[in-house]
Parts: structure tokens; sequence; C-alpha cells
């Protein structure tokens, strides 16, 4: 299981008179990772590069630095310290002295995995859905255990025989919700089950 930023974490670097600033933080989507870069790149400064993982969806910008210099290390060092739904921003202002592709790539990628070693992590949850039918008369039971299991009700319908409920709970959680309220209402419930992430 991967890990995501508990906050937004920075840290600074200088690099022969060329100052680095990383600026990381959690990200469930895209729209949210490229909403966090314009929040914080800066119009002044030389080059805003950037990267991001959401699951399976990654991208990353050079902004103007050499091909392959800056974004794609600070992907890397994303990847590198197992994180997950994290976009990491590094803002450069050019100090007068040339990096060279290697000092670029040592810059950029150093202080992005410098910035996230040091950060604090938060544990990213699998959440899992699942169905459950039930009779009127085991609603209470249903409604009751939800609460113990973190289980957060996404819709439910009526029927003339009972109630259908779609739930939303950590993965780890499911099983031992299954067994309580087959126990709870002597096996009286059905489940149908997918993966929410």
């Amino acid at each position: 299981m991967s890990d995501t930023l508990a906050a937004i974490a920075t840290h600074a670097l200088e690099v022969k008179h060329s100052r680095f600033i990383v600026q990381a933080a959690p990200a469930t989507s895209p729209e949210a990772a490229l909403a966090f870069l314009t929040q914080v790149s800066d119009p002044e400064a030389t080059h805003n590069c950037w990267a991001y993982r959401i699951g399976a969806e990654y991208r990353s910008s050079d902004d103007g630095e050499p091909s392959g210099t800056a974004g794609r290390p600070i992907l890397a060092a994303i990847e590198g310290q197992g994180y997950d739904q994290v976009v990491a921003v590094v803002t450069r202002w050019y100090g007068g002295i040339k990096l060279g592709a290697g000092g670029l790539v040592r810059a950029y990628g150093g202080a992005a995995t410098e910035c996230l070693r040091r950060a604090e992590r938060r544990a990213l949850v699998v959440m899992s859905e699942t169905t459950i039918a039930c009779s009127f008369d085991d609603l209470g039971s249903v409604h009751a255990a939800m609460g113990s299991w973190s289980a957060e009700k996404m819709s439910e319908e009526f029927h003339e025989t009972g109630v259908i409920l779609r739930l939303r709970l950590p993965t780890a959680r499911l099983d031992a919700l299954k067994t309580h309220l087959r126990d709870a209402t002597r096996n009286r419930v059905r489940f149908a089950e997918s993966d929410a992430e």
C-alpha cells in the first residue's frame, strides 16, 4: 500500500547560486494537482517544473529546462519515496551559473526527494463498496453496524420486501462487517461488492 502526504510539504535548496523551492501536496485527481500547480507557480521564477502521480495516471513537465532534466526526476522522486496521489512543484530562480543536464537532474530530483523524505506521511486507505439487501426488521442492525466499521451510506432504496443499501468503507473492514451482520441477522442479509478505488 502506498502513502500520500499528510499536508503540504516544502523544501529549499541552493545549487551554484540557483535557488530551488519544492512545494508538494496531496492530490486526489489530475485536476487537483494542476490547480495546486497554478496556485504555487511563481511567474517571476525562471522555471516551475512539476510532476504528479495519482494511481496509474502521471504527468510531468520540464517547463523550459532541457528535456528530461526536471519533470522526470521529480516524478522519479515521488515514486522512489513510495507516494501516490501526490503533486510536486519545483520552482527555480536561475543564479547565473549553468548546471548542465546532470546537475539539473541531481538538483530537481534531489530537492524533490529530500522534500518528500522529510514530509509527514499518511497511509492511503483502500476503499470498497458493498450492496446490502435486508428486510425492514434487520435495517436497525445494519444501521447500528455502519458506525462501528466506518461505513458511509451511499444510497438507500426501499422496496416491498425490504431495503437495498449501498455502503462505502475501508476494504480492510469489509469482512468484519459481513461477519457481524450475518451473525446479527441470522444470515438474512445479502451482499454484493465492488472496489471503489
